[in-house]
């Protein structure tokens, strides 16, 4: 699937929660451990993964995978989930904003996030810590790494909103894509009948299940 703009548009509509009931080619629906979360509720991302492996408390491999994406990518950033270092910071954030990156996951801690939050760049992280970080260690950039306890492989896709960050792999995303939409529609026409006046439990059928289940 090509990404363009028009495409993004579309994509990017999609809650988490249509993409991840429709994810079934991956454990856990793809869904990343609910410890990461938005900086700010209000932050949505798409876009293909850039991956990089780094070694706690060191954030050289971060740089590194930066100028590794290209615009409209999302960093996966795999810290090993160790939270005791703010591994990224908004001089950084500022930086993937000029580039044009669309988010960054860090399984693991940033910094600084009141100045990232203002900058507008999408950020999903662990934990914050403002302690400060070596730059020791080369990374490993695209490569497959393990990130809220998800397998991301590059050029995954990586969604984002207030609820966290689903992982669709990119042999199955048309597919992923297709059924999550069509469900989107498909709540579109559910909240119209809701507002009708009709009971959830005459649009789902659960009334009838409840009958039935009254008579065992």
């Amino acid at each position: 699937m090509e990404l363009t703009a028009e495409k993004l548009a579309q994509l990017s509509q999609l809650p988490t929660g249509n993409i991840a009931d429709n994810n079934n080619h991956s454990p856990r629906q793809g869904v990343m451990h609910s410890s990461i979360k938005p900086i700010d509720p209000a932050s949505r991302m798409l876009g293909r993964a850039v991956t990089a492996r780094c070694y706690p408390g060191d954030n050289l491999a971060l740089h590194q995978a930066m100028y590794a994406a290209e615009a409209g990518d999302v960093l996966v950033l795999d810290c090993h989930g160790y939270t005791e270092a703010g591994h990224f910071g908004d001089i950084m954030a500022l930086a993937c904003k000029i580039r044009g990156i669309a988010g960054v996951v860090i399984d693991g801690s940033c910094r600084d996030s009141q100045d990232i939050k203002a900058l507008g760049l999408p950020v999903f992280v662990k934990a914050f810590n403002p302690s400060g970080t070596v730059k020791k260690s080369l990374g490993e950039v695209n490569v497959p790494v393990i990130c809220g306890g998800v397998r991301v492989n590059p050029g995954d896709i990586i969604a984002g909103d207030c609820d966290g960050v689903v992982v669709v792999p990119r042999e199955h995303e048309d597919e992923v894509f297709s059924r999550a939409a069509a469900k989107f529609e498909k709540e579109a026409y559910i909240v119209e009948q809701l507002k009708a006046g009709m009971s959830t439990l005459e649009v789902y059928g659960f009334d009838k299940l409840i009958d039935s289940l009254r008579k065992i």
